[in-house]
This record gives C-alpha cells, structure tokens and sequence, in this order.
C-alpha cells in the first residue's frame, strides 16, 4: 500500500470511524507522497460566514452574495488557520497545485482578490486541514477506517455540504445506510 498516491481523491469514513473530527466526513486529499497526505474536510460547515472570517481578518467584501458562504472545518490541525481550496489554480503567493484545476492557497492575497470580487470562480474556505504522517493514512486504510474514490470537482464545488458524503459514496455505486461497521474475514 506504501505506492500509492491519493492526490485527488476522496477519504469517505467508515460507519465505525470513533474519531469525532472525521466521523461522517468527506476529506479531499490535496497531497499524498512518502512525506505523508494533507486534505480538507468538504462537508463539514462551521458557524461562521465569510463574511464574519473577513471582519476578522478587517478584510472588506464586496460581494454580497460570497459573503454568507458558510467557512468549513477542514481538519483538527492549525485550527486558527485559513485553507482555500479553489479552481482554477490560479497563481497567488502560496498555492499547492492540486492537479490541472484545483489549488490550495494559504495566502492572504486570494482572500484579499475574493473581496475585490476578483477572486477564483469557484473555491471552499476552511479553517484547520487534516495531516498524516508517511504511512498513517495507509494504516489507517488497511484497518478499513476509510473508504476511497476518486474526487469529483462538481461535488466540491456545487453540491450542498449536506449532499457531498451521499454524492461520494455514489461515485462508489454504494448507499452510506447500507455500510457494515466491521470487514468480513473469510
């Protein structure tokens, strides 16, 4: 399992996954390689608007219609910290490429772009990510605590946070209601 890179693709947790951060969740993994994986929890809104995070960031927005985005928890690691996920890529001050489309950007400039209206066409905000160390995230698959597909950008970006899990787990042709919580073993 150590060969293999899921850069793009979808965490779904398991039914028996204890941990509270990622209980129910859906992560996008944005980088996976022998240093570990990063990714962001998409289905998880906070109760805080972008427009409340730009307030307190003493940031202005202009457009009203962003301004009631919910922000998301991304994960339990730097919890006090912004994470944007957004395509296209764009080229702002520290953006992880995250294939063709897709960046991930922890610079204050594309949140400064966004409330001058001149941010990417489509983007998520999270506070915190979710981080493993090499092999972690293999383990933690091998002990049947996620499930894994490839990612989808429409169920990122255009999906209600309530609808991504279901959407995901579509992708896989299953239903989340009819996972068992333990592996059978012959």
């Amino acid at each position: 399992m150590s060969s293999i890179n899921l850069t793009q693709h979808f965490l779904i947790a398991m039914p028996n996954m204890a941990d509270p951060y990622f209980s129910r969740s859906l992560t996008y993994i944005c980088e996976h390689n022998d240093q570990g994986a990063l990714g962001l929890v998409v289905n998880r809104p906070i109760d805080m608007t972008l427009q409340a995070l730009f307030e307190r960031l003493s940031l202005r927005m202009r457009d009203s219609e962003l301004a009631g985005a919910p922000v998301y928890f991304g994960g339990p690691v730097q919890t006090d910290r912004g994470f944007v996920l957004h395509a296209p890529a764009g080229s702002w001050q520290a953006t992880l490429r995250v294939g063709e489309a897709i960046g991930l950007t922890t610079s204050k400039d594309i949140l400064e772009a966004v409330g001058r209206g001149e941010g990417p066409q489509r983007m998520l905000v999270t506070l915190g990510y979710a981080g493993w160390s090499p092999g972690q995230l293999e383990h933690e698959i091998s002990q049947n605590a996620w499930l894994t597909v490839e990612a989808s950008d429409a169920i990122i970006f255009e999906t209600p946070a309530e609808e991504r899990l279901p959407a995901a787990m579509e992708l896989l042709g299953l239903d989340f209601a009819t996972l068992q919580d333990e592996a059978g073993h012959a």
